[in-house]
């Protein structure tokens, strides 16, 4: 049996950054892209800062980043997005950003982070989360 390939294009820069890590965040990272990607099929990766993972459409909707003891994913959200699974671990009072780490053998959930996302690129598309902020329609 052969590994299915993704239904979304990655970006092999991204790639370059997920290969060197240790295997178990290497899965992490790897197991993230799906529900990333199943926010919004338009949602494309790129690399900032030289050599941190983003996910964007419409503005920044997520990065990763490899810590010594886990990986985070910062959620570009202004904190407006509604966390009824309680998966946010850190930032609740970042105006800019939240972050969900995940350690060595965490189970992800995948359907929760999906629908941050989703409602963080849908934020992105009536002109971001700042504006939203500012119109008093966020939070």
């Amino acid at each position: 049996m052969s590994a299915s390939r993704p239904s979304y294009e990655t970006n092999t820069r991204v790639d370059d950054y997920i290969r060197p890590l240790p295997d178990w965040q290497q899965a992490i990272c790897c197991e993230l892209r799906d529900p990333i990607h199943a926010a919004d099929p338009e949602m494309t990766e790129t690399i900032k800062r030289t050599v941190q993972p983003y996910f964007v459409l419409e503005g920044n909707v997520c990065a990763l980043l490899a810590a010594k003891d886990h990986v985070n994913l910062f959620l570009y959200d202004g904190g407006i997005v509604p966390d009824p699974e309680g998966i946010i671990t850190a930032g609740h009072e970042n105006k800019t950003a939240r972050t969900i780490s995940f350690y060595r053998g965490d189970t992800i959930n995948a359907p929760a982070v999906t629908a941050m996302l989703a409602q963080i690129i849908a934020n992105n598309r009536a002109g971001g989360w700042r504006k939203l902020k500012a119109r008093g329609t966020g939070r």
